[in-house]
Parts: structure tokens; sequence; C-alpha cells
């Protein structure tokens, strides 16, 4: 709540409402945060956020259908399958933030411990087109200060 209520751009809002939609105790309250998401997400229509349409579609329309409403989650499935499968025209450079003792041609790979949860295993690798965004993740991460990000 705190980046929702310090976003001044529609790029922020727009991340701030995902993320605080991921967080609510009820299906109303998490549709309301979608809805405000995509507004912003249509606002800005640009590689930043198209990629994210199909799956924010989809969230959605389970949403709606949790609520009983039939027609909308037809709808918002309908819209998020137009979005699945689409590739990203963003051609990078991609950026991976991370505390790692890393070197020139080493891969990334998924099956690690989590950055930020020791608990949890990975099953994937996060990357971002944004260097401020690796950066930031690089700092939040668990380790020493050896490489900031890659």
């Amino acid at each position: 709540m705190q980046a929702w209520n310090e976003a001044t751009a529609d790029f922020e809002k727009f991340i701030a409402a995902h993320y605080v939609a991921r967080h609510q105790p009820n299906t109303a309250d998490q549709l309301k945060w979608l809805e405000t998401a995509l507004k912003f997400a249509l606002k800005i229509n640009d590689d930043s956020v198209n990629s994210a349409l199909a799956s924010l579609y989809k969230n959605i329309a389970t949403c709606y259908e949790k609520l009983g409403d039939a027609g909308n989650a037809k709808k918002y499935q309908e819209l998020a399958g137009t979005f699945a499968g689409k590739k990203p025209s963003d051609k990078g450079p991609f950026y991976h933030g991370t505390k790692a003792d890393l070197q020139v041609g080493d891969f990334l790979t998924p099956g690690w411990q989590s950055n930020y949860q020791q608990e949890l295993t990975m099953n994937h690798i996060y990357f971002t087109a944004l260097v401020n965004g690796a950066g930031l993740a690089a700092a939040l991460a668990n380790g020493e200060d050896v490489n900031a990000f890659i």
C-alpha cells in the first residue's frame, strides 16, 4: 500500500496495484485492484505492461468466476486468450538482480534458493528490462555484496 500511496507515474501505479491485488483478503477486493492495474496497463500500452495482459485478464476472469459472474468470467478469459502465447516485442537487454559470485560466461539456472525466502527453492529465474529493477532486486537479495546485478 505504501508503494500505491507514493506512486506518481502510471507505470508505478500499475505495478503497485498489481501487487496490492495479490495480498487482498477477499475476491471482491482482489478484483478491484486487478481492474485498477488493468486500467493503468491499458493507459500505458507499451511493452513494459503488455506482456502482463494475458495473466492480468486471466486473474480477473478467475475473480469473476469465484464471484459467480459467468458472463464477465468468460469475457475476460477470452481476452486472456487473445494475448496468450504472444512473444514480447522487447528484445532486451535484460537484467537479473542478485548477490552471487558470478563470472562472465556463468549460466543462471533455476533450482536454487530464493534470494528473499530461504525456505523457497525457485523453479524459474526473474529478468527485467529495467536496470533499476535489477539493482533493486540485488539490493534486497540475501547474501554478500559481490556483483550487484548482471
